[in-house]
Parts: structure tokens; sequence; C-alpha cells
């Protein structure tokens, strides 16, 4: 008998612990308090946005991005409190894409502009740049 109760003992605290742990890992996500719009040059192909959206998302405090790559508008969900706008124009700029801020919305202003949500039904590319000399390789003017 007490083994029995000891396996079930054992058995209830890893089930805890293993509630715990992803609650804790849940809770830690990021939220987006704000959307930068950045208008950014170079971008050709579904590579770029690809390569573009990695580098935002290597940052600490990005959420979540959008590239539209036919319209050069990288759009950027962010914590305030972690990363500024200048950083995200920065970064992509360091990806090979000249970039700057165009426009700072909430999430909010975000919907009642767009119809939808940050990462909602957004538009996505694929393919390469292919003889275009590869992604942020364009002269940027």
């Amino acid at each position: 008998m007490n083994i029995k109760k000891l396996s079930t003992s054992l058995l209830v605290i890893a089930a805890i612990t293993v509630l715990v742990v992803f609650a804790l890992r849940v809770g830690s996500g990021i939220t987006a308090d704000s959307v930068a719009v950045l208008q950014t040059k170079g971008i050709s192909c579904g590579s770029c946005s690809s390569k573009i959206s990695k580098a935002l998302e290597s940052l600490s405090g990005v959420a979540i991005t959008e590239v539209d790559a036919n319209g050069g508008w990288v759009i950027v969900g962010y914590d305030t409190k972690t990363v500024k706008p200048d950083a995200l124009a920065k970064k992509v700029t360091g990806a090979g894409f000249a970039s700057k801020v165009y426009v700072i919305l909430t999430p909010e202003q975000f919907k009642q502009i767009s119809g939808r949500e940050i990462g909602a039904n957004a538009a996505q590319l694929s393919g390469c740049c292919g003889g275009n000399g590869g992604c942020g390789t364009k002269k940027q003017s």
C-alpha cells in the first residue's frame, strides 16, 4: 500500500510541476502595446520578408511582424517598455533594407484603420529574389 501511495503522490507532484511550467511559459508571452509602421525600401520577395521578420523577432519586446513587400511596409507589434521604434527601424536597416519609422499606432488604432488585428490575414509572399542580387542588395535610394 505504501508503494501505491508513494507512486500516486509522485505522479500528482509531477503533473502539478508540468502545469506550473506551462502556466509560466504562457504567462511570460510578449504582448504588443504599440504598433510601428516602418517605411522600407529594397523588399522584393518572400525571402526578403522572412529576413526582415527574423531580424526583428530577434529583438526582445517584438511580439509580431508583418511585411508588405509590394508596398514596402513593415508592421511591428511590440512592447514599448522593452524596445523603441527607432531600434526597430535600425534593425531592419542592419538587415540590408533602408527603413524609417513612418507612424506609431496603438493596436486599437491599427484595427480601426486596417479593419483587422495585427497579424491576422497578413499577406505572405514566397520565393526568392532570383537574379536580382539577393535580399537587401538592391540599391537603396
